[in-house]
């Protein structure tokens, strides 16, 4: 009888052209927000940029964001006046620059108080620490916290003009008119702008994309460091196990806050991090979302929690937490957490019951703080810094470990990491990236012009469906829009998502650097934060997918399993109970 060998898994062109040229002048370890933005400023300056990820491309911290974009109001408490205006200057550069994901975000303060917490900013603000009981914050000194954060605000507008509206008050009658679900505890509140992005893991790829496609760049998920030697450092193929050694000439952690891991497997053992948890729950309730009224509702908890109640695609997230992480152990949103959130709401909407059974997502991510000794987790700085050292058999190859920053303020870090790698390297900076859109923000049309956009660059498409593809892709989806209409199979509607195509989800998949099932579900699409997955959903997926990239129906069977299993682990999302059960598959 004859003996079935089973294939060994195919190397990815990625991989490949890796191994074809195993060299490279930067190679950036970590493609989360800072080590794409670090890359994708050194490849527009002709750098030879390598970017590796253990996993897929915005997998770890940066999809456990707020998915705001702001310039951080409560550090102004703590005197960060340089991290403030930096913040404001790159919210606003990111509404000129990616139009197409980040939009202004209205967010109100709700306030019960006047005066309280006058008496205790100052020692917040010259000691750091927090002196008593903590109070919450009255309208004076809310006040006063507005105003400055404005002026930083329109003193830091993009270079298209672009800033958002000044704040304003108003007392409990007009407040209560605005949002009359509110507490009537409620005295006032105070309407200021920030910003939120739709998908960041999104908008992550796409700067990744622009440094390959614009800069030439090699970028490769699951990839893994796993040691180094001599000059080299050993990278592992997390699909096949197999390894390969890249000889970089300056090498930098942008890991988060799994750099010290990191810098322990490249053979310098550091300490620099000391990350927080924060969680987040997604909720399905139609009631809570008109709440809101389309803003964001931010408020002190009674423990001094900063904490945030916010419509994003038809459900609302509720956040966050700040809790001491290892990140030697994965971020999960405990039970407590979730108890904490469902109390937050009652805090804020008391007569709209949020419940466990409305919970469609949660997720949970480790901040990249500094380690502090800080009394609160929420003083601990935001701001960031480059740490140097070496490989140890080769101490002319630098290591430069990122420590610390924030989702907003990713480009000026990758400014200031790729000055510092520029200058190693002895070659001039000639691009900027201060006025450089990303991705599908490039030939973006006007929201009176996007008809004409449509009929002229989505031949085939309704203008609904274009609608759909511009507010999805920007104007990428000229691309989508071409496989779609490619043939009558790729114009096909998803029997379980009909309003993806096959030829949608054929693009994604394979210009998009998809490798496991979970990249699409969970980061190319919002389909998991949206709560729109089933069994089934993933298995017609898996075909679609499988049938661009090749994947054997074993491979299929095995992804949507993994998909599962990592869904109801980290996200609270049970697909494999008995409501969602379905037949098997049968073998083609």
């Amino acid at each position: 009888m004859a003996q079935h060998r089973r294939r060994a898994p195919k190397v990815r062109p990625e991989v490949t052209a890796l191994l074809d040229d195993p060299t490279t002048d930067v190679l950036v370890i970590g493609a989360g927000i800072n080590g794409v933005a670090i890359a994708r400023d050194l490849a527009l300056n002709g750098v030879d940029v390598t970017l590796v990820d253990r996993g897929d491309i915005a997998s770890g911290t940066s999809a456990a964001s707020s998915r705001m974009v702001h310039g951080g109001l409560r550090y102004l408490e703590n005197g960060e006046f340089r991290l403030v205006r930096e913040g404001v200057e790159e919210r606003n550069r990111l509404l000129a620059n990616a139009p197409h994901q980040v939009r202004p975000l209205p967010t109100t303060i709700p306030l019960r108080t006047v005066l309280t917490g006058l008496a205790q900013a100052p020692a917040r603000f010259l000691t750091g620490k927090q002196i008593g009981p903590q109070k919450a914050r009255g309208a004076l000194l809310v006040k006063a916290g507005l105003w400055l954060y404005d002026a930083y605000s329109h003193a830091g507008r993009a270079a298209d003009g672009t800033s958002v509206p000044r704040h304003r008050f108003v007392g409990r009658r007009r407040s209560l008119e605005e949002l009359p679900d509110l507490d009537p505890a409620t005295i006032a509140t105070a309407t200021y702008y920030d910003a939120m992005v739709g998908s960041p893991e999104r908008l992550a790829l796409e700067m990744a994309d622009d440094a390959a496609e614009a800069g030439g760049a090699r970028v490769a998920t699951y990839v893994s460091a796993a040691g180094h030697e001599g000059d080299a450092v050993v990278l592992r193929d997390e699909v096949t196990g197999d390894t390969l050694r890249m000889r970089p000439r300056v090498i930098v952690n942008a890991c988060g806050p799994w750099t010290d891991l990191a810098n322990g497997v490249l053979g310098e053992p550091t300490s620099f991090m000391g990350g927080t948890k924060g969680s987040h729950i997604v909720v399905d309730s139609p009631a809570l979302l008109h709440a809101c009224r389309g803003r964001e509702i931010f408020f002190e908890n009674s423990d001094g929690r900063i904490v945030l109640v916010y419509p994003m695609h038809g459900k609302v997230i509720l956040g966050t937490t700040d809790i001491p992480a290892d990140p030697r152990e994965p971020a999960r949103c405990t039970e407590e957490e979730v108890d904490y959130f469902i109390e937050l709401a009652a805090r804020v909407f008391p007569e709209i019951p949020v419940s466990r059974a409305q919970i469609v997502f949660r997720y949970a991510g480790i901040r990249p703080l500094p380690a502090a000794d800080a009394s609160e987790p929420g003083r601990i700085s935001r701001d960031y810094r480059v740490e140097e050292g070496a490989l140890p058999d080769a101490p002319d190859v630098p290591v430069l470990s990122v420590v610390g920053g924030k989702w907003t303020t990713h480009r000026a870090l990758g400014e200031r990491v790729a000055d510092d790698v520029l200058d190693r390297l002895g070659v001039q900076r000639f691009a900027s990236t201060v006025a450089a859109q990303v991705g599908g923000a490039r030939g973006l049309p006007r929201l009176d012009d996007r008809d004409e956009w449509i009929v002229t660059n989505l031949p085939g498409l309704s203008i609904g469906r274009g609608q759909t593809l511009l507010a999805r892709y920007g104007s990428r989806s000229a691309g989508v829009g071409v496989a779609e209409t490619y043939d009558p199979a790729a114009a096909s509607r998803l029997a379980t998502l009909p309003d993806y195509s096959v030829g949608e989800i054929s693009w994604i998949a394979t210009r998009e650097h998809v490798v496991r099932l979970e990249d699409l579900v969970l980061r190319r699409t919002t389909l998991a934060f949206e709560g729109r997955l089933g069994v089934s959903v993933l298995r017609e997926l898996a075909d679609v997918v499988g049938d661009a990239v090749g994947w054997s129906w074993r491979r299929r069977r095995a992804e949507v399993d993994a998909t599962v299993a990592l869904l109801a682990d980290a996200h609270g999302v049970d697909l494999a109970g008995p409501a969602r059960a379905h037949r098997p598959w049968s073998l083609p």
